[in-house]
């Protein structure tokens, strides 16, 4: 069941990466992909965000100070937010040394809010980017109505887990 799940995600997400020339890390499969990602990227991490462009700027928050808390469980990798409550598991699409790319997707009502992460670890920090997505679904049809976009640059520190080194 969980390869078939990981063939249909590599199936919706992996176009892409083939397109770009990245068959090799796409043609690695989903599990091993997950195998692949550094056990640094594991742990809670302070995730500050600031708002680079979007089409939408009354719907999206200029700056953000979050807690990721990262953990795996054999092959699924979730990120989990302590002060929301909100959790998800990211399926990452690309890894390469330190760099992750991930995405997560969240359902509330009738929007579908995805978060395109790409970012590159060094040590206790990293930095990257976010892209967010935002589409409202019709009430009758479930078509489209309308959808926002937003691109965060990221800068994350790492405040707990096995790499956090006492100072």
């Amino acid at each position: 069941m969980l390869r078939v799940l990981i063939s249909i995600i590599i199936l919706m997400f992996g176009f892409q990466g083939i397109v770009k020339a990245e068959a090799p890390t796409v043609l690695h499969a989903g599990v091993s992909l997950v195998k692949e990602v550094p056990s640094d990227l594991m742990g809670t991490w302070r995730v500050a965000a600031a708002l680079k462009t979007t089409d939408s700027p009354y719907s999206f928050k200029k700056v953000s100070v979050d807690i990721w808390n990262l953990s795996r469980t054999g092959d699924v990798i979730s990120l989990s937010n302590p002060f929301t409550g909100a959790s998800a598991s990211i399926n990452v699409s690309y890894v390469n040394k330190n760099t992750i790319r991930f995405t997560k997707v969240g359902d509330y009502d009738k929007q579908k809010l995805t978060d395109s992460v790409e970012i590159t670890i060094n040590g206790n920090t990293f930095t990257g980017k976010n892209t967010l997505s935002l589409v409202t679904y019709s009430d009758t049809d479930n078509s489209v109505i309308s959808e926002k976009k937003a691109l965060y640059m990221l800068k994350g520190e790492k405040i707990s887990g096995s790499s956090v080194i006492d100072k």
